[in-house]
């Protein structure tokens, strides 16, 4: 798996050397504002919805008034650490969400890239737009999402519940992350099983004998998350473009 991974992760390298040759910026950069400002956007008010919230919370539980009555320093430090906490998590529950949001809105961009990405390899010069394909596109592009945000939230919380046993719970959160990985890098890798026509099932069967190469390509694209608007912009597309040219050979020797 180790091995599948570090492809996974070189892929994106790939990938930015064949957007570059092939002149593919329009199918980068339009898509990555569309994600950026979208992301921003509900960024911004969930982040004010999840103040709200933790303040209502706050009131309601009569937590806050019970502080002000102790004042003390320490309760307080303790209060807003925890508060902190809260609003962190409910900001990641944000983004994982916004994520498959984006991936079932973003679909039939995402699996026209892949197609063109692989025609280009194969040194093919058309791309036919079919509006029954595009339909198919969506669907299926609506259930992975669905399906994995799904899986990913049994897991998440199972996780969450193993992170309270000592010292097994360190690694917990590197767990919970990788697991993030894998989910973001399947609906990725599923482009190219779909269009060569493989059900959902056997795309989970294929995928799941290959989890590297999924782990691989979210871990890049969360970790371009790093740099600001850059890397907001370009990381949707990249792991696209990258998720393709790391299944393009295995699919040949599969052939």
């Amino acid at each position: 798996m180790l091995k599948e991974m570090i492809i996974g992760i070189q892929a994106y390298f790939q990938a930015h050397r064949f957007i570059q040759k092939h002149k593919l910026w329009k199918w980068i950069v339009i898509p990555g504002i569309i994600y950026t400002t979208l992301f921003l956007v509900g960024m911004y008010f969930f982040s004010q919805t999840s103040t709200q919230f933790i303040e209502w919370m706050s009131h309601k539980t009569g937590l806050s008034d019970w502080l002000n009555k102790m004042d003390s320093g320490i309760l307080g430090f303790l209060f807003i650490m925890g508060s902190l906490l809260l609003w962190l998590i409910l900001m990641l529950f944000y983004f994982s969400l916004f994520k498959y949001i984006f991936l079932i809105v973003g679909s039939p961009l995402f699996a026209y890239l892949s197609e063109r990405t692989e025609a280009i390899i194969e040194g093919k010069e058309s791309f036919p737009f079919s509006f029954r394909q595009l339909l198919k596109d969506m669907k299926r592009g609506v259930y992975i999402a669905v399906r994995n945000s799904l899986w990913q939230t049994v897991y998440t919380l199972s996780i969450l519940l193993l992170s309270f046993v000592p010292i097994a719970g360190w690694l917990m959160p590197i767990i919970a992350l990788l697991v993030e990985c894998y989910y973001y890098g399947f609906s990725m890798l599923d482009y190219s099983m779909e269009r060569h026509k493989r059900s959902p099932a056997e795309s989970i069967f294929f995928i799941g004998h290959h989890r590297g190469l999924a782990i691989g390509n979210g871990l890049v694209f969360y970790l371009m998350h790093m740099l600001p608007f850059v890397g907001w912009i370009l990381a949707p597309a990249y792991s696209v473009v990258a998720a393709t040219l790391s299944m393009y050979p295995l699919k040949q020797n599969e052939k």
